[in-house]
């Protein structure tokens, strides 16, 4: 199974596409096809068929899944852009850093 570089719940920058320099939080992560859904990125309209939730039907704006690659993860401490750099613990588990300020991701 292929691996992503974020996690659920981290903020990241789009780099490129329609949405380049918007921050959003990960809302979900689809691995095996290396994409993600982010909050307020990839904007796409949907027409939704009335149903019992939904009398109203109509178009639908919601966030469409968006490639892994096209993102960076954003440190909240630095301000910039960043890639993780992987540091063991004494305990023997890893955490991921922010390679410009030495903060921990979570």
């Amino acid at each position: 199974m292929p691996k992503v570089h974020v996690r659920k719940g981290d903020t990241v920058l789009v780099i490129t596409g329609k949405s380049a320099g918007k921050k959003g939080k990960v809302v979900s992560v689809e691995p095996e096809k290396s994409r993600l859904i982010v909050e307020g990125v990839n904007i796409v309209k949907r027409h939704q068929k009335a149903t019992p939730k939904m009398p109203q039907g109509g178009i639908v704006e919601k966030e469409a899944p968006i490639h892994s690659s096209n993102v960076m993860l954003y440190c909240g401490k630095c301000n910039k852009p960043t890639r993780i750099q992987k540091k063991m613990l004494e305990n023997g588990k890893k955490e991921r850093v922010c390679k410009h300020c030495g903060e921990t991701l979570s």
